[in-house]
């Protein structure tokens, strides 16, 4: 076959360092944006962002050829330098050192989209950390509670 297709769809979250309540709503949208465009540069496409003031959800087709970690530490850097030049509030912004990086199927898309749409409002009863626990065992991804977060 001469042709390469993939369709590749991950659900990536991460937190602020130590899940501090830096992401103010007014900055919210531009960030998504920003993160959309790192994620067009690595030939990927953002299909739906959603994020509270600790951490965020990303929804991501990703390319074929761009390997996961590469991808991460793309946005993960780019986002950072580029929330650090939007005032003093973020000058130490830093975001968390690890990631949860989850395949998902094509048809669970839309309930993910409104999932991460929904973020505000879920996380007015759970925490992140009560969600990120749930979101491994969902995936059956073994952890060590001691070095999940930092």
């Amino acid at each position: 076959m001469p042709q390469s297709l993939a369709q590749i769809l991950v659900h990536l979250v991460f937190s602020t360092k130590n899940r501090e309540m830096l992401l103010a709503d007014d900055i919210r949208d531009d960030l998504h944006a920003y993160i959309g465009g790192i994620v067009d540069n690595q030939k990927g496409t953002l299909l739906k962002a959603g994020s509270v003031a600790d951490h965020i959800h990303l929804l991501i087709a990703l390319a074929r050829t761009c390997a996961p970690s590469d991808l991460v530490q793309e946005i993960k850097t780019g986002s950072s330098k580029w929330l650090k030049t939007k005032g003093t509030r973020y000058t130490n912004f830093h975001w968390q050192g690890g990631y949860g990086i989850f395949s998902i199927s094509p048809s669970h898309r839309p309930a993910l989209e409104d999932y991460i749409a929904t973020q505000a409002e879920h996380h007015r009863v759970v925490t992140f950390q009560e969600e990120y626990r749930r979101l491994l065992e969902k995936y059956e991804i073994q952890f060590d509670e001691r070095y999940v977060w930092d």
